[in-house]
């Protein structure tokens, strides 16, 4: 693995228990720098899982307790109910207490501030769409609008994806309903634009919760009725999305050390499947191999939008 530079962030995408495969490749970074993530990270980023893990780093948690909890809560805030067997006849699958319980267990009364007045002050972003007003909000330490929010409702607020959580507050819906699932371009904009990172002085880690397989024959998709459009269309929109927040920093980051680490799925795993652990276990070691090799996504590889020289 290359060296970090001087400043160091990390922006982690959404995932839902596949926040299994980052927490595990983060517990042997933290084995290979002999160090926890805190310690390494000053600029965290996240949308979803992401948000929990990027508030545990921030909050002096080592990744594999974070990995431990993942694995042992799985089970509790993904559990089978009435509820979410008589879904879609209900609102949402899944009972939001036992998740708020074990994130207050975790990381306390902590407010965001708190992370900003902190020692090492640590920058988090937090992303979490609002529907009353119809963007995506960036919560963060510094910003005052945010400064006395618990923690722990920023992070249920970008956790909460429609169908599967309530909203928060009404109105707060999972960060990855807007374009940033992926987090690395607010994470790139953040070191450079906020907190006066130089470029050629950063290094931004980020890391993905799996590519999910190609399943659609070509063939077969021009016989799709209507409703057969839903799955490969969303699909699509969220992994563009993903890789063009990649190109994104491509673009307009050129000096930076950026770094995007993604495994490739070799079959479906849903975000609220806790039945597959062992399958996640494995991913979580592929891609922790991978962060530790410098092997980057290939769409890291893709053509800049911008010609050299511009």
């Amino acid at each position: 693995m290359k060296p970090f530079r001087k400043n160091v962030a990390i922006a982690v995408d959404g995932g839902g228990i596949r926040g299994v495969i980052v927490t595990r490749a983060l517990a042997m970074l933290e084995k290979e720098l002999g160090q926890i993530s805190r310690d390494t990270f000053r600029l965290v980023a996240g949308t979803s899982t992401g948000a929990i893990i990027s508030a545990g780093i921030a909050a002096g948690m080592s990744a594999q307790r974070m990995f431990d909890l993942y694995a042992s809560m799985g089970q509790v805030v993904f559990k089978k109910t009435l509820r979410s067997m008589l879904f879609p006849l209900t609102r949402y699958r899944y009972d939001p207490q036992p998740l708020g319980k074990a994130l207050k267990e975790a990381i306390g009364t902590r407010t965001m501030s708190d992370f900003w007045n902190g020692y090492p002050r640590t920058d988090v972003v937090i992303t979490t769409f609002d529907l009353l007003t119809n963007h995506t909000r960036f919560i963060k330490p510094w910003k005052e609008e945010y400064k006395r929010w618990p923690v722990v409702k920023a992070v249920m607020a970008s956790s909460a994806v429609p169908t599967y959580f309530p909203l928060i507050d009404n109105r707060y819906a999972d960060g990855g309903v807007g374009a940033y699932s992926n987090p690395c371009y607010l994470a790139a904009y953040e070191a450079r634009f906020i907190l006066n990172w130089a470029p050629e002085e950063t290094t931004l880690i980020s890391l993905g919760t799996g590519r999910g397989p190609y399943k659609y024959i070509p063939a077969q998709a021009s016989h799709f009725y209507a409703w057969q459009w839903l799955g490969p269309v969303l699909g699509a929109f969220l992994q563009s999305a993903d890789d063009q927040q990649v190109l994104l920093v491509k673009t307009f980051f050129e000096s930076m050390d950026f770094r995007r680490f993604q495994v490739d799925l070799q079959q479906d795993i849903e975000m609220d499947d806790p039945t597959k652990m062992a399958q996640l276990i494995a991913y979580g070691d592929e891609l922790g191999n991978k962060l530790l090799n410098d092997v980057t996504d290939p769409a890291q590889d893709v053509i800049p939008l911008l010609p050299p020289g511009h």
